[in-house]
């Protein structure tokens, strides 16, 4: 089953990732979800990222404090 939708959220700076990884554990809890990853790039130090795949329209989240998230709806997958 391919995701209908991908959220990504930053953060960025000294408790980015710690602050995701908390959004993070609150994310396994949410109907739809499909995977979620915290990712962070040796390239970009200070910035972290939640990448999530969902099955039907992202929960009603609020962020993190200071982070940015969008949302994107699936368009074809492999």
């Amino acid at each position: 089953m391919s995701a209908a939708v991908v959220w990504y959220v930053e953060a960025r700076g000294e408790g980015a990732l710690a602050s995701l990884r908390a959004f993070l554990h609150t994310l396994q809890e949410q109907p739809g979800l499909l995977g979620a990853e915290l990712l962070i790039s040796p390239a970009q130090p200070g910035l972290a990222l939640v990448a999530s795949r969902w099955a039907q329209a992202t929960p009603d989240l609020p962020l993190p404090p200071g982070a940015r998230g969008w949302v994107f709806e699936v368009v074809e997958s492999r």
